[in-house]
């Protein structure tokens, strides 16, 4: 099998038996919806022609399909293998719905049911939202182009749009072929925006479903996903200011409990009693305080006179007053000996009394 880069498609259709060239027009290949592959059972509408230049007998096929499985299914699974392969329908890429959306886009046909039932389960749960209906094609040729385009546009304006809801009501495979085509998947997987894929009825799965952040079996479950009951929300509310209330309540009854225990002690009852227990505290304290101050006091002077007589007891000064004294020289440096001084020296002697200052005459050694 050979595409030419005119379009045109030349292949060679063979069995056990024999063989025959054939050709897709590059218009006939454009409506296929299956990547024609080597090796694979088709099974082929044409008309037979001949080959001038060769003198060979070729089919121009008109029509082809795979054996045993329908062109869609087989597009289908193509498409399916190459996109898982690339990450598309990858759960790590998917993003979460805001709890409660201010404004919603909802890229559909504004004619068909779905829309219809959308808004009615949409207002019914929660009145208080935007809604913007992007019209679109939903089934037939070009609309999978518009579809993609409406997810980019809507993407344009990323702060005004909180989710992008992508929906339409059942049908036959072919009816919602267009949310198996790839410009779809891909804007739905590049958008920046949370999309809800709520295509067809529960048993229908398309390529849109598994790419979006969110699937819903259905138009009406696409508004369920999107915005929780404003009734449930209330009879939440309601229970919880119950609950607060009877916890509120519960405290401050146990507030006056604790009060009326208060209430019933000694310091409640009579104040001026625990003053007059500490005044006595007190007072008793600070005369222990005296008496041991008084002892402290007593012991530290008679330590101070044992410690002075000790002092008296080998004081210099009271040698000298049994008789003894001290010489200095000129320098205050105490003499020993006669021989640390010499006729002329000043020297000075510390009697009990007071000094006496005088010149050395003369030094003599005293002998033994």
């Amino acid at each position: 099998m050979t595409q030419a880069s005119s379009g045109h498609v030349y292949l060679t259709l063979k069995d056990q038996h024999a063989q025959i060239n054939g050709i897709i027009w590059r218009s006939d290949v454009e409506n296929l919806k299956f990547e024609i592959k080597n090796g694979m059972e088709v099974e082929c509408r044409g008309n037979l022609d001949v080959y001038p230049q060769r003198g060979t007998y070729q089919i121009i096929i008109r029509r082809i399909r795979p054996k045993g499985v329908g062109a869609l299914e087989l597009a289908f699974r193509q498409l399916h293998a190459r996109l898982l392969a690339e990450g598309l329908f990858d759960p790590a890429h998917k993003k979460s719905l805001p709890a409660i959306p201010r404004h919603v886009a909802v890229v559909t046909s504004p004619t068909g049911a779905a829309i219809r039932d959308f808004l009615q389960v949409l207002t019914r749960r929660w009145s208080n939202i935007h809604v913007t209906i992007v019209p679109t094609k939903v089934q037939g040729p070009g609309a999978a182009a518009e579809i993609a385009a409406a997810i980019r546009v809507c993407n344009r304006k990323v702060d005004f749009f909180d989710v992008i809801v992508v929906t339409r009501g059942g049908g036959s495979v072919e009816d919602l072929w267009s949310f198996n085509e790839e410009p779809v998947v891909r804007a739905i997987y590049e958008s920046a925006i949370p999309v809800i894929s709520g295509v067809g009825h529960e048993i229908d799965v398309t390529l849109t479903d598994l790419v979006a952040d969110v699937r819903a079996l259905t138009p009406s479950e696409a508004a369920e996903r999107l915005v929780p009951n404003y009734r449930d929300i209330v009879d939440m509310l309601d229970a919880t200011k119950h609950r607060m209330a009877r916890t509120i309540l519960a405290r401050i009854q146990n507030a006056h409990q604790q009060l009326a225990t208060l209430a019933t002690r000694t310091v409640m009852t009579q104040p001026l009693e625990r003053i007059r227990q500490s005044a006595i505290e007190l007072d008793f304290l600070e005369n222990a305080m005296n008496r041991a101050a008084r002892q402290k006091i007593a012991k530290s002077d008679q330590e101070l006179a044992a410690m002075t007589a000790r002092m008296n007891a080998i004081s210099p000064l009271a040698v000298l007053a049994r008789g003894y004294s001290l010489t200095t020289d000129a320098e205050g440096k105490l003499l020993l000996n006669a021989e640390s001084v010499k006729p002329g020296d000043r020297i000075t002697t510390r009697l009990a009394n007071g000094l006496v200052r005088s010149t050395i005459n003369e030094a003599a050694t005293e002998r033994q």
